[in-house]
């Protein structure tokens, strides 16, 4: 581990427990019996749809009587460590029970009922056996009646002896559960079985069963100290992007519970705690060695030695070191900047820290948005009374078809590598990009990477087709090739508003595809059809130039998604200096928009689709040249007749009294007709036009009888 990031660590236990915010109690956790260590809240995982589970329906004994009580549980395991029977205060049906004893099953403990509003009237049987010891609604609701412990369950998740069957020393909890359900169906105490579908929690780590458990361990007291987070986040000076997950946040931050940050592992930062004697408060909390040894005496009384201490073996919490990341990469809490007495960190003597602190955008996944984004933001604040950052970006989860979320053990992942090594690195991030917006999942599938691969050649063969063009000086820019570019040039301007508009609200894919029809309809559907000179002829070198530099600014939009292509094409473009890169070069700026250029050529591109789609109808090949008949109306062109007459190879465009006969399609509200005089058959025609009209007369009458 790093060192000065250790020490940074080690600091902030100490001056958080000098604080009070730190301490060390007997506390019920979440307890991973196969890594046999302390989990938090937020590292206990629940599958979405819940797991299948059975409800057992057991027969507790009245005590002097012959009457039994029914108590519904799904962990027949602990009933052996049941204090008491919880009725809801307000049921009827038991309300006559209160005070009188039960005798546990097997060992014939005598254990109250009692009458506790968190008991649900409508769960099972309405009664709920109360195990302090392994549950922490049960451990709360001992608490306010104060009721015994009985610990039944080991660290490795078997019974011991407090659990009174010696059958079951030693045992696993989950081997109990079947034997002890056997043991109770064959003592006529089983009353019923039923599945049910309910929340388990499992360890993040070992996808083991939790076991909630009472246990000595190293809290972080929160409700104070995450109060500035809460605010900050509520109060929009932290923006969350997609704002849903504000809700997500207040309601974790509003239901916190102090932190469990000690774990029993072999590998961290261990906790600074050093204890002197065998009592519950004979220990020091001290930055090094040198500096226990001093509180020790001190606080006991007597000489101590470095043979008298021994340092607590729990280490932290990795979040309880990643938490400091904002601060510590920049080495905030050195000697030279932390105040040990105030507990803060002197900016001012940080020129680094003031710099990059607070950092503009933290992008991350929602589901540590707890672990470490919160956690951050409470570090912030706590140790440099501001905000780490003031956009938080969180991403959505990659999932199969099938809407299964990507994982080794479904075999539902792809090798990232393998994508790569097949349609290359900007064609995985591209195609995931496509559909991905904020905080929502994408349904992973090939085709995106292939179209990410598509676009990827698109762009090369542009290039390619830019830079095989023979410019001839001596050539005088067309009036088409005017039009085109100063076209292009407010489309490309149009879109880097959009692109700025897009970023701003972090609507990654939308910006992507702001990008992607840019270049690919834009610029190479229409741009490049425009300019490109006729085969074996040469190009203009105003139009050139102006292309390429179009081309530059296309590349500059595209490279926060195609990293590797644009920083390629950038360099072979022109010639550069070395450190001449894209990644470096200034985001273009957008300029003036031709409104009314815009509009015009929209209007000439419908035109020219309908032309084509005509000619395909009436099979004209794209190489003839035609007449094109318009009707008169107030819709005029001013600058793109010699780009629609160019591209869709137009002898002549006329208006006449008479239409002719041809072929006609609309453009809003314009009449255009390409006259068939001479091209057209007019008995094939009207043989199609009497079955088109046969057809039409059978699906009429076919209607009427239905």
């Amino acid at each position: 581990m790093d060192a000065d990031y250790y020490k940074a660590v080690i600091r902030v236990f100490v001056d958080l427990h000098n604080k009070g915010y730190i301490y060390r109690g007997l506390r019920m956790i979440n307890w991973d019996c196969e890594a046999k260590t302390a989990l938090s809240n937020e590292e206990v995982l629940y599958k979405e749809d819940g797991e299948k589970s059975i409800l057992y329906s057991v027969r507790y004994k009245i005590k002097d009587t012959e009457d039994w009580i029914t108590i519904a549980t799904q962990r027949p395991e602990t009933i052996m460590g049941d204090v008491a029977i919880a009725i809801n205060p307000t049921d009827d049906r038991y309300k006559n029970l209160v005070g009188k004893k039960i005798l546990v099953p097997f060992i014939n403990r005598e254990i109250p009922v009692i009458a506790d509003d968190y008991v649900d009237k409508a769960f099972g049987t309405g009664c709920l056996k109360v195990t302090p010891a392994h549950d922490v609604n049960d451990y709360e609701i001992g608490q306010r009646h104060t009721l015994p412990v009985i610990d039944t369950i080991n660290d490795d998740g078997s019974l011991n002896e407090k659990c009174e069957l010696p059958k079951f020393y030693n045992k696993d909890r989950f081997f109990v559960r079947k034997e002890i359900v056997k043991d109770l169906r064959e003592a006529g105490h089983l009353v019923k079985e039923e599945e049910f579908i309910t929340r388990i929690g499992r360890s993040e780590r070992t996808n083991t069963v939790v076991e909630p458990k009472l246990s000595l361990q190293w809290f972080v007291k929160m409700k104070e100290i995450s109060k500035k987070a809460y605010q900050a986040v509520e109060e929009d000076e932290i923006k969350l992007h997609p704002v849903k997950f504000k809700n997500t946040y207040r309601h974790w931050m509003e239901n916190v519970r102090d932190w469990c940050i000690s774990r029993q592992l072999w590998w961290g930062h261990r906790i600074p705690a050093y204890y002197y004697g065998s009592g519950e408060n004979d220990f020091v909390v001290a930055e090094t060695l040198e500096e226990a040894i001093q509180f020790a005496t001190k606080k006991s009384g007597r000489a101590i030695s470095e043979k008298d201490l021994r340092q607590d073996a729990d280490v932290l919490d990795t979040w309880a070191s990643s938490w400091l990341w904002p601060i510590e990469v920049f080495g905030g809490f050195k000697n030279d900047f932390f105040d040990k007495e105030r507990g803060k960190i002197n900016v001012e003597k940080c020129p680094e820290l003031a710099y990059f602190y607070p950092t503009q955008v933290l992008v991350t996944a929602p589901e540590i948005l707890f672990f470490w984004v919160a956690r951050m933001i409470i570090a912030g604040y706590e140790y440099m009374d501001g905000k780490p950052f003031e956009n938080v970006y969180l991403t959505g989860i990659v999932r199969d078809k099938q809407g299964r979320k990507m994982s080794k053990s479904l075999g539902n992942s792809p090798d990232p590598l393998g994508l790569i090594e097949t349609y290359g690195a900007d064609a995985v991030r591209t195609g995931m990009l496509f559909s991905s917006p904020a905080g929502n999942d994408l349904l992973y599938d090939e085709k995106l990477i292939e179209q990410g691969r598509n676009f990827t050649n698109k762009i090369w063969n542009a290039f390619r087709l830019v830079k095989g063009w023979e410019v001839d000086k001596t050539l005088t820019q067309p009036d088409e090739n005017k039009t085109a570019t100063l076209w292009f040039e407010s489309k490309l301007n149009q879109s880097i508003l959009e692109l700025g508009d897009h970023f701003e609200k972090f609507r990654m894919s939308d910006a992507l595809m702001c990008v992607y029809k840019l270049i690919w309809d834009d610029f190479c559907a229409w741009y490049l059809e425009m300019v490109k000179p006729e085969f074996g002829k040469s190009i203009d070198e105003l139009t050139y130039t102006k292309t390429v530099s179009l081309f530059e600014s296309l590349l500059k939009v595209l490279h926060p998604f195609m990293p590797f292509i644009t920083e390629e094409l950038w360099s072979e473009l022109k010639t550069r200096d070395a450190r001449e890169n894209i990644i470096v070069a200034p985001w273009p700026q957008a300029g003036a928009m031709n409104a009314a250029l815009l509009s015009e050529a929209d209007f000439a591109f419908e035109t020219i689709t309908g032309i084509s789609n005509a000619r395909n109808a009436k099979g004209i090949s794209p190489k003839e040249t035609i007449k094109l008949y318009r009707q008169e109306s107030g819709k005029d062109l001013k600058f793109f007749w010699p780009i629609i007459q160019k591209l869709s190879k137009l002898s002549e465009v006329y208006t006449a009294k008479e239409k002719p006969v041809g072929v006609s399609f609309l453009v809003g509200t314009v009449e255009f007709t390409i006259p068939l005089e001479g091209k057209l058959d007019v008995a094939k025609e009207r043989e199609l036009i009497m079955k088109d009209l046969s057809y039409q007369k059978v699906f009429w009458l076919l209607l009427k009888r239905n």
